[in-house]
């Protein structure tokens, strides 16, 4: 079975990250991107504390396909150094026929 990789993102807002979410999908890239509600931030930036809104997206793709859609993320997004984070899905535990739909999903 092929691994499957979470990307953790966040964007600056809804719009940003539905077009983000739909390039992904449409390129193949990732199978699904839930896009959640606004949450408040905190983090220091160039020196200062920040609190700023952020929409965060967990994009849903193989690990083969991960790197590709970080690269492609990072293209789109406005930020400077935009939170792209991989997380690893295990495979125990999860639900065989979703892993096996993102897998097909997301091959080229």
């Amino acid at each position: 079975m092929t691994e499957t990789v979470f990307l953790y993102v966040t964007a600056p807002n809804s719009e940003t990250a539905a077009r983000i979410g739909r390039t992904l999908v449409e390129e193949n890239l990732a199978a699904c991107v839930n896009i959640h509600g606004e949450m408040r931030s905190v983090y220091e930036w160039e020196g200062k504390v920040e609190i700023g809104i952020e929409t965060p997206l967990i994009v849903k793709t193989t690990a083969g396909r991960a790197s590709a859609a970080r690269d492609r993320i990072i293209m789109l997004h406005p930020h400077e150094v935009p939170c792209v984070a991989a997380l690893p899905v295990s495979a125990e535990g999860s639900n065989a026929a979703f892993l096996e739909w993102i897998a097909e999903t997301t091959s080229a």
